[in-house]
């Protein structure tokens, strides 16, 4: 495997217990519809949270969130509209990102909530 393929999947394995430990609970990991994935599906109250996870060893190229561009917010978006109707969920959904930026042996965690809206 690649070392941003082993980059990325402890990335969401950090953002997978930083939002357990918010109280999140966590429907989904890598769902995929069609062509499509979301890296995490969980839910917060009354929110369905479709989570995208962007992981860097520094921001020497930009912020993570600076990669989730038009295109991957319609990918995210025609995935979570397949998995809302799959399972025929009522909630409200938000699209929040969460960057883990690795400095050496440690790591921060940010959460965006509602990093982005669909367009209607």
């Amino acid at each position: 495997m690649a070392d941003h393929n082993i980059t990325g999947n402890i990335g969401e394995e950090l953002a997978e217990k930083y939002l357990r430990s918010l109280g999140y609970e966590i429907l989904e990991k890598n769902w995929r519809y069609g062509k499509n994935e979301i890296d995490i599906i969980a839910r917060d109250d009354r929110f369905l949270v479709i989570v995208e996870v962007k992981t860097r060893r520094s921001i020497y190229y930009g912020e993570p969130e600076e990669f989730v561009n038009r295109s991957k917010q319609r990918s995210l978006i025609a995935a979570a509209n397949g998995y809302i109707s799959k399972k025929n969920i009522d909630l409200e959904t938000r699209f929040d990102l969460v960057s883990v930026i690795f400095s050496g042996n440690k790591h921060t965690i940010r959460q965006i909530k509602d990093a982005f809206y669909p367009i209607v």
